[in-house]
């Protein structure tokens, strides 16, 4: 199928397209120059992660720790690194 390139660069995606890919308005569209043309990609976004998501990447044993020594903590790494 053709399109027709605007005098702003622009080109309409046929609405057929669009719905097999799953493209929807604000949907980001990677252009990838290919030898022989251009590939365009849809970019798919990625699932927001939560805290619970990620609270098991830190395989930490011990007790949890409060927030006064969490500061503590990071103020005595940020003495160190100076």
């Amino acid at each position: 199928m053709r399109v027709r390139i605007s005098t702003k660069g622009q080109f309409v995606l046929p609405r057929a397209v669009r719905e097999a890919r799953g493209m929807v308005e604000g949907a980001e569209v990677e252009v990838v120059e290919v030898p022989g043309g251009v590939l365009l990609q849809l970019v798919r976004a990625t699932d927001a992660a939560t805290l619970d998501d990620l609270v098991g990447c830190a395989q930490y044993q011990g007790r949890p720790k409060t927030l006064d020594e969490m500061s503590a903590a990071i103020r005595r790494g940020a003495r160190e690194r100076r």
